[in-house]
């Protein structure tokens, strides 16, 4: 029988090796682990996340003494939520994508987004910003770096320019992508309500996603250059901008209406229907293109942003553990696809499209149905849409340290006694219920219907019905899907299940007092740390899941310090851990997946390299922002009251 388990902050304690450092150095090894198979080893992702796993749940058995059973019952619980509603979620919208793909209808989608404007600022912000942020929210894991940067090369875009642009441009959307996927892993790392996390997350990113498509512009010409269509640069970030806030926020105003699953999607879109339609009375003082002779210097700067597209050089192949999940993610060349022979009128560009808005409705019915949910059990027929499954041996085993609660066992106890009367007793007894410590909650919630994966599912099937898909067609697609997902899914159960073991082995909160020594300043470093975590993991959820927890912990131990004067326990809470995920995004850039798919996408093998250095500052000034906003967010009037209560 798995017995009750207590955490300790320091499990060295009363050992010969005592020392609060070494506590700390234990409680990182996981993660540095991580670190040192993905980067200097290179290892590809999901062999790296079983060492880190393997390496947590040993910490936690032998220097935190948590029973083998509970440490192996805390990875199935993280593993079992990174297949549904993560992997679930990611994988139907692969598949959606890829049915497009196969019927020609994606190429008709390209098309009209291209047609829109013949000048490469603006196509530069059209398909890699506006039309990157609606493929990350419906596929995300690559996509749209993956297919916009194929599409700026077909346009004539230098190749290894256009892999810049869509990774600085796949930033500010990443927190919604995958129909609202990070969020979704930040719940379950932290038991924060994701409609409150996405509400911070909209007080932060629009201003990022105002910014996005200038700072895009600024990289690929001068400044003269890129005030001349500063207009079009309004519009389409100020469009998505407006959209994001609107759709990562309108349940705060309108309650029951649940939309930030949609927020990408959405955004994406509206931003390029503003977009075009501004360009129907408007158009900038001269189309600019890529006009300059080619330079044979080899640095990649500003300078290579204005030289003519080179045609690609043969290379040796390149043995990077990535590289075949990029030119996955690319796709087998098509040597005739229909849609090139479609013409661009309403009825072909509607039934193009029509995939994502079948998609778009049934994801926003089962958000109805989720509401419902949260008020009790539905039912289809004899079968409820969700069952909590408990994990046995672990749900409400676990206790946290007790200097990790604001009210501590004894002092609600204290407070229950200290009564005059049986009616101050009874409320007295009440609130001391509501603030006593309770042991950690491990339950599987099995959301069969709710998962938006399923909405997608159910929207993929209809696609290929309308679509008129044969069975050839559907193995096809069928078979990409899953070879594309066959790195993905594993990495996020194994990020999943490291966090799990690192939160309920209490290894997150030695870390996490660690990191509160930081104290005033650590609004800024949590949105650092969150930029870390995406390098490491290759996704924003990953980076959630790896960080939630411990940025839950040390919000409430800076929180101790009354630094947070304008804000309660719980916003800090959100506050902070929300950072992890908007901070996060600027990391995107820069993680070993996005550049190989970039790499791959633009024809660029062998210069990852290159490219990580033509990125790697862009990535650490937009991280930087996001961590002095969190700053002003917590600390400064008005902006404190951006930061909402869960």
């Amino acid at each position: 029988m798995i017995a009750t388990y207590f955490q300790q902050l320091d499990p060295l304690q009363g050992t010969i090796f005592w020392s609060p450092l070494w506590s700390t150095i234990l409680a990182a090894a996981p993660v540095v682990v991580l670190f040192w198979c993905l980067v200097p080893w290179r290892w590809p992702a999901p062999k790296a996340g079983l060492a880190g796993t393997v390496a947590a749940i040993a910490i936690a058995v032998i220097i935190y003494r948590m029973p083998a059973g509970m440490a192996i019952g805390a990875f199935v619980d993280g593993a079992a939520f990174g297949l549904l509603p993560v992997g679930w979620t990611i994988f139907n919208a692969m598949l959606l994508y890829n049915i497009t793909v196969e019927t020609g209808q994606f190429t008709v989608v390209r098309r009209s987004v291209a047609e829109l404007s013949g000048d490469a600022r603006i196509q530069a912000v059209l398909i890699g910003f506006a039309f990157g942020a609606f493929l990350e929210g419906a596929a995300g894991g690559g996509t749209p770096v993956a297919i916009c940067g194929a599409i700026m090369v077909g346009l004539g875009f230098n190749p290894f320019l256009a892999a810049v642009l869509c990774l600085i441009a796949n930033t500010s959307p990443v927190a919604y992508g995958g129909l609202g996927t990070p969020l979704i892993v930040l719940t379950g790392a932290t038991d924060l309500p994701t409609e409150t996390l996405s509400i911070m997350a909209g007080h932060q990113l629009p201003f990022l996603s105002f910014l996005v498509p200038l700072y895009m512009v600024k990289v690929m010409c001068s400044w003269k250059q890129t005030w001349e269509v500063w207009p079009a640069l309004l519009v389409s970030g100020g469009s998505f901008a407006i959209f994001q806030f609107t759709f990562a926020t309108i349940h705060a105003y309108l309650p029951g209406v649940i939309l930030y699953p949609m927020t990408d999607i959405g955004g994406g879109i509206f931003s390029l229907i503003v977009t075009a339609i501004f360009l129907r009375y408007w158009k900038p003082p001269a189309e600019w293109h890529f006009d300059k002779a080619p330079q044979t210097s080899a640095k990649h700067d500003a300078q290579t942003a204005r030289q003519e597209p080179r045609l690609p050089e043969t290379r040796p192949a390149v043995t990077d553990p990535h590289a075949a999940e990029a030119a996955a993610l690319v796709g087998p060349k098509i040597t005739h696809d229909p849609g090139e022979d479609a013409p661009l009128n309403l009825k072909s560009v509607s039934l193009a499209w029509a995939p994502y808005a079948i998609m778009s409705i049934l994801l926003m019915l089962t958000g109805l149905v989720r509401q419902a949910e949260g008020r009790g059990k539905v039912m289809v027929g004899p079968i409820a849409t969700n069952y909590i499954i408990p994990i046995p041996g672990l749900n409400n085993e676990v206790h946290r340290e007790s200097r990790l609660y604001l009210t501590r066992a004894e002092e609600a106890a204290a407070l229950a006694l200290a009564s005059t009367t049986p009616l101050d007793a009874a409320f007295n007894l009440t609130i001391a219920h509501a603030k006593a410590p309770r042991p950690e909650r491990a339950e599987f919630n099995f959301a069969w219907l709710t998962a938006p994966g399923t909405a997608v599912f159910v929207a993929a099937l209809l696609s290929m019905v309308m679509l008129r898909m044969n069975r050839q067609q559907i193995n096809a697609v069928v078979r990409r899907t899953c070879y594309q997902m066959r790195i993905p899914i594993p990495t996020i159960c194994f990020m999943m299940g490291l966090s799990r073991v690192t939160r309920f082995a209490g290894m997150d909160a030695t870390l996490g007092i660690a990191f509160a020594q930081t104290g005033a300043l650590y609004p800024y470093f949590a949105a650092m740390l969150g930029w870390l975590g995406v390098f490491l993991t290759g996704t924003d959820a990953g980076s959630n899941a790896l960080f939630g927890s411990l940025q839950k912990i040390t919000a409430s131990e800076i929180f101790k310090t009354d630094v947070f004067s304008h804000l309660r326990l719980e916003q800090a809470q959100v506050l902070i851990c929300t950072a992890n995920s908007t901070g996060g995004v600027m990391g995107k850039m820069i993680d070993a997946q996005s550049i190989c798919v970039a790499t791959a996408a633009t024809d660029q093998i062998g210069k990852e390299a290159d490219i990580f250095k033509a990125v790697i500052w862009h990535s650490i000034i937009l991280a930087s922002l996001v961590g002095l906003l969190t700053l002003l967010q917590a600390y400064v009037l008005p902006f404190t009251r951006m930061v909402p209560m869960p």
